[in-house]
């Protein structure tokens, strides 16, 4: 699934061709964190023309080069458990006053497994409600939607069916079997961005990936990202899946949690971005046969940081409703760094929403942490 245009620089500044010439993901990863090392050691920054994309993707394929838990049946292992959420989900299904801003294609309203959810959709275009059940922007949007809302015993995942869900798409709806995909620019991605803040949103999910923005696009996602930062609105962002080293306007941005996509075993996909940035402050989530709802009757099963972005969003939703009195600051670093040992990779840890919890309950005094 496919969105808008961007430049993917090394978060070094080296010329990163080398790593990108091996075959397969191991070398890529083994490769790249030797050039990576030579860059940081020289502290320059200078744009990777050679990894130049065409397109702008909804999410990506990553991996995660942090060892998850070995107790795991690695053959029935689910999602919720890869990432230890099921614990959090137990203990909550999320407040009404924690909004979680979907900035996606339009929500298929009328499905059954949304009944039941608080959902607003915020004034823009497109609109937030599906005219075409067909269209890729509808299904992924409604994909998504499933994963953070959908009522709890549904096929999806639904984390955090108790907070508020905001709709501001940006991917309007077309006719499957024309050859066009979802696209906006990215201005209009900065512009959803600010209206979401505005409207109160505690935390944003862009299950989008940036390749090519033009220098003024740059500049106004840059200033929209900033007022999210300002504000305390945590952005949670898919890596991109070109298969490249590198970061985006986005995922470079020290405010954005770059989310990869891993597989049930917590291993990186081979189709996923790696990048210093991303290593260094973003995480990995289930994004291999993850199923959630589709549009058509039945469920859909996709993959991808489009599926693995609204599982650390929801264990932010989650997080901050069980400590509502918690900065953006302090459920960031629970969620990213928590009992993790200091980052050198360009591949990020698997999300722990337990030991997030662990690390936010122990902070705020809580006598009993399980």
């Amino acid at each position: 699934m496919v969105g808008t245009l961007a430049l993917i620089t090394s978060d070094s500044g080296l010329d990163l061709s080398c790593a990108l010439q091996s075959s397969t993901a191991e070398a890529i990863i083994r490769n790249a964190a030797r050039c990576l090392t030579w860059g940081e050691q020289n502290g320059n920054r200078v744009h990777n023309r050679s990894m130049l994309t065409s397109r702008w993707s909804m999410g990506a394929f990553f991996r995660a080069s942090n060892p998850v838990d070995k107790n795991l049946d690695w053959d029935t292992v689910s999602p919720l458990d890869l990432v230890r959420l099921a614990a959090l989900m137990e203990r909550s299904q999320g407040r009404l006053e924690i909004a979680v801003a979907l900035v996606d294609g339009p929500v298929a309203l009328n499905h059954p497994d949304l009944a039941g959810a608080s959902i607003r959709e915020l004034p823009g275009k497109p609109k937030g409600t599906c005219n075409l059940a067909e269209s890729v922007a509808c299904t992924h949007g409604t994909f998504v939607a499933g994963i953070l809302s959908a009522r709890r015993g549904s096929v999806a995942p639904a984390i955090c069916p108790g907070c508020t869900l905001m709709l501001r798409p940006i991917f309007a709806e077309a006719r499957n079997g024309n050859g066009q995909v979802p696209s906006a620019t990215p201005e209009e991605l900065a512009e959803a961005i600010i209206d979401s803040v505005d409207a109160g949103a505690c935390v944003i999910n862009l299950s989008s990936a940036l390749v090519q923005p033009s220098p003024k696009g740059a500049n106004k996602l840059e200033e929209a990202l900033n007022h999210a930062a300002h504000r305390g609105v945590i952005i949670v962002a898919a890596a991109g899946n070109q298969g490249m080293v590198g970061s985006s306007a986005i995922t470079r941005h020290s405010w954005v949690i770059p989310v990869a996509a891993c597989n049930t075993q917590g291993r990186p996909l081979s189709e996923s971005n790696l990048g210093s940035s991303i290593g260094r402050r973003g995480l990995s989530a289930p994004g291999e046969n993850v199923t959630s709802l589709g549009t058509n009757g039945k469920p859909q099963t996709f993959g991808g940081t489009s599926a693995a972005a609204p599982f650390v969003t929801g264990a932010i939703a989650l997080l901050w409703s069980e400590f509502p009195g918690a900065t953006a600051g302090q459920i960031k670093l629970a969620v990213t760094q928590a009992g993790m040992p200091r980052r050198g990779t360009i591949a990020p840890p698997v999300l722990d929403a337990s030991g997030a919890y662990r690390a936010m309950a122990i902070a705020h005094g809580r006598t009993r942490v399980s």
